[in-house]
């Protein structure tokens, strides 16, 4: 009968027993937050992006562009886009107040901040301080459209970036997916 040398009988009980010793002190922690454990020091589970619910917000702006996704920019950046609605990207644009308000809270609501979908939070990693007022000019963004040339951007079909839904065929429903990919000639 083969035998294990001492060495390795001693370090594959020693691992035991560390083994061990770890899981009880995991199980005992977990244990004592029972019942008292506070909810809202876990982390947001990941949530799959929706389309936009906001009629207002889609009536509004939908009327002249693709509604994009509240958690496609933080709400400093949505701030920013609001307060210069006389001139926002070359139109003049006027909402009732009451309109606005709604849209504004929708749009903070929902920022890239406040967001638990994965994309928003990829969004807000590579921002750093930066509060871009174009989705365009997010860092994230431009990296994954790296490989697509301006030729390609300058196609009718989809016109420039800022066109979401040329190629991302779940754009409405809030999926950026790359499996739902599919570039206009």
């Amino acid at each position: 009968m083969n035998r294990i040398p001492k060495k390795i009988a001693f370090l594959l009980v020693l691992f035991l027993l560390l083994n061990g010793a770890f899981y009880i002190a995991w199980a005992e922690h977990h244990q004592h937050q029972g019942k008292d454990h506070d909810e809202s020091t876990k982390p947001p589970e990941v949530t799959q992006p929706a389309p936009i619910t906001n009629q207002t917000y889609q009536d509004l702006c939908g009327a002249c562009h693709f509604a994009y996704q509240p958690f496609l920019l933080p709400s400093g950046s949505w701030e920013k886009i609001f307060s210069g609605l006389d001139n926002h990207f070359g139109q003049a644009v006027e909402i009732d107040p009451e309109s606005k308000k709604t849209i504004e809270e929708h749009l903070k609501n929902g920022s890239a901040e406040k967001s638990s979908a994965r994309l928003a939070a990829r969004i807000m990693k590579s921002l750093g301080n930066a509060t871009p007022l174009r989705i365009t000019e997010t860092p994230y963004i431009q990296k994954q459209h790296e490989e697509v040339s301006s030729n390609v951007l300058k196609r009718e079909s989809i016109g420039s970036l800022s066109n979401c839904s040329a190629c991302h065929q779940t754009a409405e429903q809030g999926s950026y997916n790359e499996d739902s990919v599919k570039v206009p000639k």
